[in-house]
């Protein structure tokens, strides 16, 4: 059941704005919504039902003095995607969008559930687009304008036990490139960042602690993630990679062959993931 704010009346001409973030509820998208709360910056905030976001809401509106409306819907549902755009649109005015909503995981690619493939490319790529594509015109509307999408490391490398998951990161990043060189000129900003390693819940904290000292090693907080990125974003920084060790991966993983990344990489996540089985 879709859960939204109690809904107002959007006026035209109205100077009041908001940013837009989806999978706002935790993690990642709970610290980007908080950091730009803490930017005196009101939010609209986009997650799964039953998931903390109407109490996240009120915490932020009290605590941090904005307006902050939400919507709980599941963005692997196209329809749920365009009844969220024509709430956003019917009763606000928008003028950053953060694509943080995303889905990850290792299993094995014959293994994997048809529903499981199907939502990681539904959320990761179709929702990021169609939202995007639905917000844009709203976008144009103001002087001054951002988008921020989140990709991944792992949008660098394809890995073995993950395959869906670095390709629809590597749409986001080619996604993200293309439409920033397309509204040159318009007064948007388009920005994609690639965290690294986090520990945005337990579930990823014991995937990482799994990985050994490699996976630990230059681990970034949500925290930090977010506060960058979105200084970066406001100064039109277009590729976004945080902490020295992802700028050395970059880096390795332009210049190693593939012969040699590729199964080291993919050797690291098999050892994470038949771990976590036993």
């Amino acid at each position: 059941m879709v859960k939204s704010s109690e809904s107002v009346k959007r006026e035209e001409g109205a100077s009041t704005t908001y940013a837009l973030v989806t999978g706002a509820s935790r993690g990642l998208g709970k610290e980007f919504a908080v950091e730009l709360a803490k930017r005196n910056i009101n939010l609209l905030m986009v997650a799964l039902p039953d998931d903390g976001l109407p109490e996240l809401c009120e915490f932020i509106r009290d605590r941090y003095k904005v307006e902050c409306a939400f919507h709980e819907t599941d963005l692997t549902r196209q329809h749920s995607i365009s009844e969220m755009v024509n709430w956003a649109l019917s009763n606000f005015r928008i003028n950053i969008l953060i694509n943080n909503a995303g889905m990850g995981g290792s299993k094995e690619f014959e293994s994997a559930g048809a529903e499981y493939l199907d939502n990681m490319i539904s959320l990761n790529i179709r929702a990021l687009t169609l939202i995007t594509h639905q917000l844009l015109p709203e976008l144009k509307s103001h002087r001054r304008a951002w988008i921020l999408n989140v990709a991944s490391m792992a949008s660098f490398i394809p890995i073995g036990y993950k395959t869906i998951y670095p390709a629809s990161k590597v749409f986001v990043l080619y996604f993200t490139k293309g439409l920033s060189q397309e509204l040159k000129g318009t007064g948007i900003l388009v920005s994609v960042v690639h965290p690294g390693p986090m520990k945005t819940n337990s579930f990823v904290t014991n995937r990482i602690n799994r990985m050994g000292m490699f996976g630990r090693i230059g681990l970034l907080t949500p925290e930090y993630v977010a506060r960058k990125s979105i200084n970066m974003m406001f100064r039109g920084k277009s590729l976004i990679i945080l902490g020295w060790l992802n700028r050395l991966t970059w880096l390795l993983m332009k210049t190693v062959p593939d012969s040699i990344r590729l199964p080291f990489i993919t050797k690291l996540v098999k050892k994470e993931l038949f771990a976590s089985q036993q």
